[in-house]
């Protein structure tokens, strides 16, 4: 399994933008192949900072979603909305209790 954490930070006029796209996309991504779950966190004292937190059945079911029509519709919408560039992260999951 592949932990995804995406941190964007967008624009505070693009918020309500990235949150109606967010709402009309989430359930196609959770539903793509290999997304086994799909959380969106809001920072708790900077509400323009969004995280994206995805569990994909591995690194292979993660890169078929990037290179998706979906996905290019889904980041081309996103991208214009961000105050700085976003950063990401790939984990294995080590220890779970």
């Amino acid at each position: 399994m592949l932990v995804r954490i995406v941190r964007m930070t967008f624009k505070e006029d693009c918020i309500d933008d990235f949150l109606k796209l967010f709402q009309k996309t989430s359930m196609k991504i959770r539903h793509f192949t290999g997304c086994t779950h799909l959380e969106l966190l809001r920072e708790y004292h900077h509400e323009n900072i969004f995280i994206t937190y995805s569990y994909w059945e591995s690194e292979e079911a993660l890169n078929n979603y990037r290179d998706s029509e979906l996905f290019k519709e889904v980041w081309s919408n996103t991208k214009v909305l961000f105050a700085e560039k976003p950063v990401a992260f790939s984990f294995k999951r080590f220890v779970v209790v």
